[in-house]
């Protein structure tokens, strides 16, 4: 029998349908207890041989914050490029980034080499350590959500670019760069589907082998 009731399993899925991918931010400052608060549920996530192998770069100065504005928009620039006819007109519409509004914005990297863990379990797929940093950002988002701030993930940067801007470790790699604050409104439908660009699957896809 599950040690959690019936109300909070549905709380629970409730948090993840309004977990959306933010990017429209209200400029408000969020606490900074607030935010070390969610920051550490990545002390709760699980990772291979407990290597732990997430690093955390809080991007604050401008002169950081404009290198990664700039990255992003010479990426999306290629990228709408890669787009022809109608889909091209509606990648030129969306909003892919909070970059400019998000007063909270996170480089979340994975330590490739760690010594921590001793190897345990990333011998035969090192890349579980990035999956690892992974979990752990879905802690942290939740979290951010179920305290009423939005998260959005910017995937379309250059990675090894912002690692030379802001100066990282040659064995971390690029996870996620996030923009985190309080968004302009709730939804539980993604953005992309609303603008027409996607719609989410009603159905999982599974194999039986």
């Amino acid at each position: 029998m599950s040690q959690f009731s019936k109300g909070f399993q549905n709380d629970l899925q409730n948090l993840m349908r309004w977990r959306r991918d933010v990017r429209r931010f209200r400029p408000d400052a969020v606490d900074e207890a607030l935010l070390t608060r969610c920051l550490d549920t990545f002390l709760l996530a699980p990772s291979v041989g407990l290597s732990e192998p997430w690093r955390i770069v809080r991007v604050d100065s401008d002169s950081a914050r404009q290198a990664a504005l700039e990255n992003f928009q010479t990426a999306n620039a290629e990228a709408l490029a890669g787009y022809h006819g109608d889909k091209a007109r509606l990648y030129s519409g969306l909003k892919l980034s909070g970059m400019r509004e998000a007063p909270v914005q996170l480089a979340i990297y994975c330590a490739e080499e760690t010594d921590k863990g001793a190897g345990l379990g990333a011998a035969t797929m090192p890349e579980t350590r990035r999956y690892s940093v992974v979990g752990a950002i879905t802690h942290f988002w939740l979290a951010a959500r179920a305290l009423g701030l939005g998260v959005g993930w910017v995937s379309i940067l250059d990675p090894d670019q912002l690692s030379r801007d802001l100066e990282t470790p040659a064995d971390w790699r690029l996870v996620a760069y996030l923009c985190v604050g309080w968004p302009e409104e709730d939804s539980q439908t993604p953005e992309l589907e609303t603008a027409g660009w996607e719609t989410r699957r009603n159905r999982l896809p599974i194999e039986v082998r």
